[in-house]
């Protein structure tokens, strides 16, 4: 039985973003639109112990209005990806001139080299000597093989700091958004439910966001969790190779970084007068392998009474998925982060 798409991204600002889009297709050959700028800086990590590569986009009016300060977006790359992949196979950059091209505020955004390293303080060190030995992977070990993997301080503390201290940022949560897909769409949501004091918003695209699920699939309720290593086994997959050092061998670590239950923490911390439950949006492709995850943090969130967007559409576990819907999640983090 499949879920019921009860939760979606709503329809006017979905308008907005696919017309944004559709309009820059369709300026005149040799008119130049207003673009921003695409960049790469090196980043000095102590979370991680390594120099680090950060994309950076820059809005159009970031070298002529120099009084100006932005809202800051962070979009986090899936596995075996790499800072470059938003701008050369999701296109984020023209996908934000368009928006901005269409009335919507303009933001600087930060994508990050976040290795296969799940944006998580890994349960576990990894084997360094053995990564450096790894032949088989084109980024230099130098940045690739790290010493420390403190993944979630490196994207909040490292890179939020890099941002703000070179950048007109506006240097406050409020003013802060971050998403990603696949494995950066389970960053993003675990980064915003960790540090509600640094995020205002998160969005997931395709995120692995429920790691412990094994059943029903199709998703339908009662589901049933990896209660043992062996089903913890079950339910990563492929994605066992990685989980295993990041979450651990037993439920302990796992629990510790699932987003629903994260998110239950986090529920009972605001009640008690702590931080704010940042603005949350998911969605995923309706043949995505990994769809019944989604499903099961709707119905979580559904349940614990979080408000939240979500949406299946049609697709699966692919670029042209992801590009298609950016113009989704960076209307959604605007809309929570911009001043007006």
């Amino acid at each position: 039985m499949a879920l019921t798409r009860t939760v979606t991204p709503r329809p006017v600002r979905r308008a907005l973003a696919l017309g944004a889009v559709a309009a820059a297709l369709l300026l005149p050959s040799g008119v130049r639109a207003q673009q921003g700028t695409v960049r790469t800086d090196t980043v000095w990590s102590q979370s991680l112990g390594a120099y680090k590569a950060l994309v950076v986009y820059l809005p159009p009016s970031y070298t002529t209005a120099r009084a100006a300060r932005y809202p800051l977006l962070v979009y986090l790359h899936g596995r075996s990806g790499n800072e470059k992949n938003w701008v050369t196979a999701g296109h984020l950059d023209a996908t934000m001139d368009s928006l901005v091209r269409a009335g919507a505020p303009e933001a600087i955004i930060a994508m990050p080299d976040g290795d296969d390293g799940w944006y998580a303080t890994w349960n576990q060190l990894g084997d360094v000597n053995a990564c450096r030995a790894d032949t088989v992977r084109t980024e230099p070990a130098a940045t690739y093989c790290v010493p420390w993997t403190r993944y979630d301080d490196y994207i909040a503390r490292d890179i939020i700091g890099h941002m703000d201290a070179r950048y007109r940022t506006v240097p406050e949560r409020a003013a802060r958004g971050i998403a990603g897909l696949s494995m950066g769409g389970h960053g993003a949501m675990t980064l915003a439910l960790q540090y509600p004091d640094v995020f205002a918003a998160a969005a997931s695209h395709s995120g692995i966001l429920s790691p412990r699920y094994l059943a029903p699939t199709p998703f339908a309720p009662p589901a049933q969790y990896a209660v043992s290593t062996d089903e913890l086994k079950r339910a990563a997959r492929y994605l066992w190779s990685d989980l295993r050092f990041v979450m651990g061998r037993d439920t302990i670590g796992w629990n510790a970084r699932d987003p629903g239950r994260m998110a239950q923490r986090l529920q009972a911390r605001a009640r008690a007068g702590g931080p704010s439950m940042p603005a949350l949006m998911f969605d995923v492709g309706i043949d995505d392998t990994w769809a019944d995850q989604s499903r099961d943090l709707h119905a979580t969130l559904t349940r614990l009474g979080v408000p939240h967007q979500y949406a299946e559409w049609p697709g699966a576990h692919t670029w042209s998925y992801w590009q298609r819907h950016a113009a989704e999640s960076l209307p959604f983090l605007l809309q929570h982060v911009a001043r007006r």
